[in-house]
């Protein structure tokens, strides 16, 4: 008989009067993994999260956690349980080490124990230098740093991060990052939101797009991008063209309509003086294109391929901007 998903969820609905926030929403998290859940604003994560913790009531369906049925009052459940909100959750009147542990003893109330817990949040954030401080007295990287301890020095299974890097400098994130894949191969298994697309792709084993409640894709990153059209995205650095050139056949709309005319070719435009083409998948995309310009004259200095990205994905499947 095989282990139990560490998260089960079936069928979640959700409503707020008229408002369907969750609907029918379907989701299994194994033992191990990286998951990330994006979606835009709106789209259902937090209200979906808050509901599998048990921090909101919902109307129909089924939530388990390590095999068991979750409940407002499955405090076994929770103690192996971490949870790290987007907004900073600290009580500024307390240094560094006593609001890990103020945190902490809300889940082990040995002493002992937890005094080497909270060394080891502290040395595994990078705080050691900081432990006398209080939050005032912190960065906003250093803020966030010390919000991952909070949530994480009781050593849970099971680690939901929300947006762990928002407004940090790039060496607080990449510390952030390196350290959600340290809990990872520590054991954890970790829920991972972000509008950052490149931090998904870099640290996720698997990934959900919601939108409106849903799950509309689920897979690999790879997984993924081939489920949209684009395959190839190619930019070509070509200098300002008007409709009236001094080269023969460069002008922009001419050079476009020959561009949109490949057979692979899905868009092409033309901005502040670079080309942009998507294409399909094919085998000469690359050389087609550049056939195109040098048949027109049209001079070029640096060209650019590279596959879809998950920000790709994620506008192509959602048809959306992130939303306020």
């Amino acid at each position: 008989m095989g282990t139990s998903p560490v998260v089960a969820v079936r069928e979640l609905v959700k409503r707020y009067g008229d408002l369907v926030a969750l609907d029918h929403f379907d989701l299994t998290i194994e033992k191990g993994e990286v998951f990330g859940l994006l979606g835009p604003n709106g789209s259902g994560k937090t209200t979906a999260i808050n509901c599998i913790l048990s921090l909101l009531a919902f109307d129909q369906g089924e939530i388990q956690l390590f095999g068991e049925p979750m409940a407002p009052t499955r405090y076994d459940l929770k103690r192996r349980i971490g949870v790290v909100p987007q907004e900073v959750a600290v009580v500024e009147e307390l240094t560094v080490a006593e609001n890990i542990d103020y945190f902490c003893a809300l889940y082990v109330s040995d002493k002992r124990e937890r005094r080497a817990l909270v060394e080891d949040a502290i040395r595994f954030v990078g705080l050691e230098d900081h432990r006398r401080f209080r939050p005032a007295k912190l960065s906003g990287g250093l803020r966030r740093r010390l919000n991952i301890a909070c949530g994480i020095a009781h050593r849970p299974e099971l680690i939901f991060l929300d947006e762990p890097t928002v407004a940090v400098d790039p060496q607080s994130r990449n510390r952030i990052l390196e350290g959600i894949l340290e809990l990872n191969r520590a054991g954890s298994t970790i829920v991972y939101t972000s509008h950052y697309m490149e931090e998904v792709e870099q640290i996720c084993s698997r990934i959900m797009i919601m939108d409106r409640g849903r799950a509309i894709a689920e897979g690999t990153n790879d997984e993924l991008k081939a489920m949209i059209g684009t395959g190839e995205k190619i930019r070509v650095e070509v200098g300002e063209l008007a409709g009236g050139a001094d080269v023969p056949g460069a002008s922009a709309d001419a050079l476009l309509d020959a561009l949109r005319a490949l057979p692979h070719v899905l868009r092409a435009s033309l901005a502040n003086g670079t080309l942009s083409v998507d294409c399909a998948t094919g085998a000469h995309n690359l050389t087609d294109v550049l056939e195109v310009l040098r048949a027109r004259g049209v001079p070029f200095a640096r060209v650019y391929s590279e596959p879809p990205t998950l920000n790709d994905v994620f506008l192509e499947l959602t048809g959306t901007e992130l939303r306020d």
